[in-house]
C-alpha cells in the first residue's frame, strides 16, 4: 500500500508501515495521520518525536508498555499512562503512533 507523496511514490507494507524510514518528512506524517483519521495535534507530535528520537538512540520501535513507561518517566505520569496514548492513537498508542512517525511496527504488536 503506497503512498502518493510529492509527485512520489514511498512505498509501504500491507498495514501502511513505510518501508524506508529515511523517506519520512513531517508532511508525509500528516498523509498517514489523515488515513488513520487523526488529527495531528501539538500532543501527538511529542509522542511521534519521542518515539523517532527513542528508535534513533536503541534502533527498535517500543511495545506499548516500555513506550508508556519511557515517556512516563520524560513527559509525567500525566502523558506517560495508557489513557491519555490511546485518546491520542485510538488504534493503539505504539502501532499507530509507529506507523504515523515512520517507524517499523513495533514488536509484540499484532
Amino acid at each position: 500500500m503506497p503512498y502518493d507523496y510529492n509527485g512520489a511514490v514511498v512505498e509501504a507494507d500491507e498495514e501502511g508501515y513505510i518501508q524506508d524510514i529515511s523517506l519520512w518528512t513531517r508532511e508525509l506524517a500528516e498523509l498517514i495521520a489523515r488515513g488513520e483519521n487523526i488529527e495531528m495535534t501539538g500532543d501527538h507530535w511529542e509522542v511521534v518525536n519521542f518515539l523517532r528520537d527513542y528508535y534513533e538512540e536503541y534502533q527498535i520501535a517500543p511495545a506499548v508498555r516500555i513506550l508508556t513507561k519511557a515517556i512516563k518517566k520524560t513527559m509525567g505520569p500525566e502523558k506517560g499512562n495508557s489513557k491519555y496514548l490511546y485518546e491520542l492513537f485510538p488504534y493503539g498508542p505504539a502501532k499507530q503512533a509507529c506507523k504515523i512517525a515512520g517507524l517499523p511496527k513495533p514488536t509484540g504488536c499484532i
